[in-house]
């Protein structure tokens, strides 16, 4: 027995040995099959280096394709079978050290790239043997003219000897004369091919032209055409052929002849077909692509008056889930299972589904009924969604979100309707998944709005378009300023000042939340030391507080101790001067991790406000361990105290909460305070300090110092 090859070299050189025996058999060449060998082993290297090069390049596949064909490897086996050989070898002889998964996705890519080069190159041959043909043709024209002219041996050794088909027939369509090419392309003998005429090859793949031409043709017209055309033969199968016609006139210049040149092109045209499917369809599972899905959609889109489109756009729920815990593998055979499954829900003519990518796919509906379709498609496709599938001996529940966008033809183009759906999709998604959306124009725009808006923030930020606005806190009792709680505002250049709702959701998502959060921790605390500075530092009672929002988000942002000690330090603020709120759904369940920043800052002086109190259901036995000093009563409990007298039942639940607070050492703050009524009710049930329209709105900090000057007055 030989050993087996155990260097790289020696491993490239069996690769390349393989490759030419599958190859070598279906190939047109002149080499023997060692000569073809070292023609494939360059092309064998840069398949090799194209695998394990850091970056993948296209262009090496491509170029590999490409050579084959200039190695005359044109046989569609040929393809086939150096598109087997490199699936089933490559990684095995040339993939080196890394991960066989990875190396096995670069060499899935580089066939895709081979194929396509191959597809360009062998584009590029057939033009120019077209053009080649047609020069023939020509050629053939004027020889066969010259020959009727001549001498018939010399005409019988042009048409006997051509490599391609050959047919003359009168202007009638009678048939005189074939040659022995042609008789082989059609399968016939030459008494049954002269037995029809020529108006009798149709097809019903015959372009709309091709008759138009024949008559011009054979009236005298024209002089010559050349089309792509079908014919049927005998066996039932379908020729197909690159036919020129070309009119021949006798010496007087009259019309006499046709004359027919015909290149079979049916396994070309296979080869080509089977790119084409290839290059608009999902390896995976087998549906249509994006590419093809567009070319469907900007179709529909451009159909004619009264018709209609639907678009159901589904993302599977919790897909990544099942990827990273069973496995791409296990992902992959449950996107087929899908793929199955939604193929059989879009068989109606204009109806059809297609894989985007990932686990997001899309089903288009198309007619004059459409509203009621798409509606009827979406069901199917939810339904077909129930039942569980079985991978790897486990029972997965799959759900998905659609999003449905439906309308007439002619108004929107395939990227706007792909946006919207997906925007839709994304709105199923949020509601809680398992379920589809209508689109909407108003919800699509709001969406494009956030987005524009969180791409805004960073460079908002940076230009300085925040500002705060502050809202005076009054204690109950005698009504004089305690403080001021400081609220951001965006001003946007296009969209005006925006409240704090619109853009905060934003910027905790995408964490810029912590660098505005420490601006507006930065100016507050300034802020309040200005005050202190220009009017003594107090109201009525002592130093004017600042009150400042803490998002979750801070909460857990290591840095939020020591940032919060430098900017008092820098701006020579006492800590009792800050208060920080932290919303109670954003405490509820913490551990002592997320709790220990809080109690550091309280211990050095800094109070902890309980924003919207009653909200987050917590257990109130927890107050005990929350290092809070004020609660501030969430406005849903006091707004029926707006009116006099107020709901006892509300009454009830605000005394026990401001005796509970009490007994525990918290003073509590009432936001949304808007009548004098409700004032006094909450006066007389111990609430300590208030804020609301009632006493003054959110403004500029000049007014704060206003109306605590005038308090410090009487």
């Amino acid at each position: 027995m030989r050993a087996e090859p155990d260097g790289p070299e020696d491993r490239l050189r069996r690769f390349a040995t393989i490759w030419s025996r599958a190859v070598f058999p279906v190939t047109s060449t002149s080499l023997t099959r060692p000569e073809f060998e070292e023609r494939l082993l360059p092309l064998a290297r840069r398949l090799s280096e194209a695998l394990r090069a850091r970056t993948y390049d296209a262009g090496e596949g491509r170029a590999v394709g490409a050579a084959l064909v200039g190695a005359h490897c044109t046989e569609p086996e040929a393809l086939s079978q150096t598109l087997d050989c490199v699936d089933a070898y490559l990684v095995l002889y040339c993939g080196g050290d890394g991960a066989q998964e990875d190396s096995r996705a670069r060499a899935a890519r580089l066939q895709s790239a081979m194929a396509a080069g191959y597809a360009e190159a062998l584009r590029q041959r057939t033009l120019a043997e077209q053009e080649a043909i047609a020069r023939a043709a020509l050629e053939a024209q004027g020889a066969v003219a010259r020959a009727l002219h001549a001498t018939e041996a010399r005409f019988r050794a042009v048409f006997e000897g051509a490599a391609i088909g050959i047919g003359i027939a009168d202007l009638d369509g009678n048939i005189i004369q074939v040659n022995g090419a042609l008789l082989r392309m059609f399968g016939v003998t030459e008494q049954a091919m002269r037995a029809r005429v020529v108006t009798e090859w149709t097809h019903p793949d015959d372009a709309p032209q091709v008759w138009r031409l024949y008559e011009e043709l054979v009236r005298g017209e024209r002089e010559h055409y050349h089309t792509e055309k079908a014919f049927h033969r005998p066996d039932g199968t379908v020729l197909w052929t690159n036919l020129t016609v070309s009119l021949l006139r006798d010496a007087d210049g009259n019309p006499q002849y046709q004359l027919a040149l015909m290149e079979d092109t049916t396994e070309r045209r296979l080869l080509n077909l089977r790119l084409r499917y290839e290059a608009t369809h999902d390896a995976l599972t087998g549906l249509p692509n994006r590419t093809l899905f567009f070319e469907r959609l900007e179709k529909a889109l451009s159909a004619g008056d009264g018709q209609r489109f639907g678009l159901c756009y589904l993302d599977l729920d919790g897909f990544k889930a099942i990827n990273d815990s069973l496995g791409h593998a296990a992902g992959d055979r449950l996107l087929v299972e899908v793929a199955d499954r939604l193929q059989s829900c879009a068989t109606a003519p204009g109806e059809m589904v297609a894989r985007l990518g990932g686990d997001e796919f899309v089903a288009l509906t198309t007619g004059t009924d459409t509203e009621r379709e798409v509606d009827e498609l979406a069901d199917r496709i939810m339904n077909a969604l129930v039942t569980p599938v079985r991978i790897d001996g486990r029972e997965l529940l799959v759900r998905g979100s659609i999003g449905i966008v439906e309308g007439p033809a002619g108004e929107r183009g395939p990227a706007e309707v792909l946006r919207s759906a997906d925007i839709t999709m994304y709105r199923a998604k949020s509601a809680g998944g398992n379920r589809y959306e209508m689109a909407d124009a108003e919800a699509d725009a709001r969406a494009i709005t956030r987005h524009g808006l969180t791409t805004a923030l960073p460079a908002a930020l940076d230009r300085g378009e925040f500002f705060i606005e502050y809202q005076p806190l009054v204690h109950l009792g005698d009504g004089t300023v305690r403080g001021a709680e400081a609220l951001v505002r965006w001003l946007h250049p296009q969209h005006g000042v925006l409240g704090p709702d619109r853009f905060i959701p934003l910027a905790e998502r995408t964490g810029l939340i912590v660098p505005l959060g420490r601006w507006v921790l930065e100016q507050s605390v300034r802020q309040a030391r200005e005050w202190q500075e220009r009017h003594g530092g107090t109201g009525a009672t002592g130093p004017l507080r600042v009150n400042v929002n803490l998002s979750p988000c801070q909460l857990t942002h290591p840095g939020l101790v020591q940032d919060t000690v430098d900017i008092l330090e820098r701006a020579g603020l006492e800590p009792d001067a800050l208060c920080l709120e932290v919303t109670e759904s954003a405490l509820i369940g913490a551990d002592d991790d997320l709790l220990k920043p809080l109690r550091r800052l309280s211990e050095m002086g800094v109070d902890i406000a309980l924003d919207d109190f009653g909200t987050g259901y917590s257990n109130l036995a927890n107050l005990r361990r929350l290092p809070v000093r004020i609660l501030k009563l969430d406005r849903s409990f006091t707004q029926s105290m707006q009116q006099f007298p107020a709901d006892p039942v509300d009454l009830k639940i605000v005394e026990g909460i401001v005796s509970l607070a009490h007994s525990l050492d918290l003073a509590v703050t009432v936001e949304g305070v808007e009548t004098g009524a409700q004032a006094e009710q909450l006066r007389i049930l111990g609430c300590d300090t208030a804020q609301g329209w009632y006493y003054a709105r959110p403004g500029p900090p000049e007014r704060l110092h206003e109306l605590a000057l005038v308090d410090a007055t009487g």
